[in-house]
């Protein structure tokens, strides 16, 4: 496998979060506060106490995941590619609540 360069990881990101992740999973924060909304749900009931999970976290909490794939099994640039996407979009809508 040929080395993988990172403006070509970043470029790959930049195409998807802009491009046809976008049209496929519909608004970002819009899916992300619904995963949200679902995982507090789980947890809340699990746990026993409200817990609230915004937007951001997901995308942030989804880094960690792709972060955790990077350890296990064989080198894959879709988990690199990823987790810079999530980084992007946490930012994108932590940028947007903190003008709001």
């Amino acid at each position: 496998m040929a080395t993988v360069k990172a403006n070509e990881i970043l470029q790959t990101t930049l195409d998807l979060v802009t491009g046809s992740r976008q049209d496929q999973n519909g608004d970002k924060r819009k899916n992300h506060q619904n995963i949200g909304n679902l995982w507090t749900s789980y947890l809340t009931n699990e746990f026993g106490k409200e817990i609230f999970i915004r937007a951001d976290m997901v995308a942030n909490m989804m880094v960690l995941l792709k972060v955790a794939r990077t350890q296990a099994g064989k080198f894959n640039p879709d988990d690199h590619v990823d987790a810079c996407g999530y980084a992007a979009i946490a930012g994108e809508i932590r940028s947007e609540d903190n003008n709001e």
